[in-house]
Parts: C-alpha cells; structure tokens; sequence
C-alpha cells in the first residue's frame, strides 16, 4: 500500500508559558489545563489550503466534507496551487460534489492568491485586525473563518472569536454552570485570559471535544 505524505505539524512557541500564565490568573483553567496533558495547538498545511478547506466544509458535515475535499483534490495535480485550481473546469468541479457557489468562492480564493491581492509573506508582521479585513475581502470567507486561520494557521496568542458556538458553550458550561452566555459575559471572563485568549479558547472546546482539531 502506498505511503501517506508525512504532514509536519508545528505548535506555539509560547503554548508552556501561556499555560502557566492561565492557570495563576484563572481557576477554571487551573482545573482543566493539566487533564490533557501535552497536547496542544498544531498548525498544519499552507495557508491557501487551508482556506480552500474552510471552504469546502462551510456548512456540512465533517465527514461529508473531507469526501468533498478528497473528490477535489483527486482532480489536481500532486501540489495544490492556486494556479492548479484555475485551471480546473467548473463542471468537474462541481461532479465532486461542490456546490455552484464553494466553486466560485475557490475560484476567487485562487484568484486573490494568483493576483497577489493578499500579502502572504507580510501576514507574520501584521497584526490581527489586518489580516482578518484581507480575508474577509475574499468572497466565501467571514470573520469567524479569518479568525480560525488566524488561530489554526498563523498561530496568534489573542484571538477571541466570539461568533464561535463551541467558545460560547464551553464559557457557558465551565464558568455558568450551563446558563446561556452573551457576548459580553464571554468578553468579560476572557478578560483574565489576555494575551492568551486562543490558548484559552482551544481549552474551551477540548472541555467539550477531547479530541484536537487541526486545519
């Protein structure tokens, strides 16, 4: 049987620290931080496909999603660039399984890649908010999607990604006991998380989702 591509996953830097840091100023993180050990947040893949993931799987199952994605990637050559894709017939691309409007969202995703519309190679020195607002130009992707790259992919420390249900329900059932939870109570109980509000987030859903995510 043929080999899968071993895929390198990189992790924060600074994830011991945060760590440490989380479990002195708040008791909740005290409590659940030490039940999962050594894992941690991992970064995998490049940026392009990592959005053009997000894409596929926006609004159907994980499972449905990586069948997509498999279908998709069966109709590219071994690398996926943003050039492969815009080479691609859209008729193909909707017999593996892709809706007419993901296929145009990967098409455009391609196409601020291709056309250097996205600063790539400048994400690592801008901050946050710049980012997310050159994402979101780019038809397909919204905030909460901007602010899992932000998290997944570029690894920042301080993203707070309130539009996340899993965040919301993992403050509701750790710090309410279950009550529903607004905007600003999550805003407020992540005051004691700065700056390692994506540390704390990843926590978050790891207390109700044991097993990581990786994108």
């Amino acid at each position: 049987m043929p080999t899968k591509p071993q895929i390198i996953e990189q992790v924060p830097p600074y994830w011991e620290e945060a760590c440490k840091y989380l479990m002195k100023k708040d008791r909740v993180m005290r409590r659940l931080i030490p039940q999962f050990g050594d894992a941690c947040l991992a970064s995998r893949g490049d940026a392009f496909v990592t959005l053009a993931r997000s894409i596929v799987g926006q609004q159907i199952s994980v499972k449905a999603a990586q069948s997509v994605w498999d279908r998709f990637i069966a109709l590219l050559p071994k690398k996926i660039t943003p050039a492969s894709v815009l080479k691609l017939r859209i008729d193909d691309m909707r017999g593996a399984g892709l809706s007419a409007r993901k296929v145009e969202y990967l098409v455009d995703l391609a196409m601020h890649f291709s056309d250097r519309l996205v600063h790539v190679n400048q994400w690592g020195s801008m901050d946050d908010e710049a980012v997310i607002a050159e994402l979101v130009a780019i038809r397909g992707i919204g905030r909460w999607t901007a602010e899992m790259f932000l998290i997944f992919h570029l690894m920042r420390p301080n993203v707070l990604p309130l539009d996340d249900l899993g965040l919301i329900k993992g403050i509701s059932q750790n710090y309410f006991s279950g009550e529903a939870v607004s905007r600003s109570d999550a805003r407020e109980v992540a005051q004691a998380w700065d700056p390692y509000r994506s540390v704390a987030t990843w926590y978050m859903w790891r207390s109700l989702d044991p097993l990581p995510v990786t994108y």
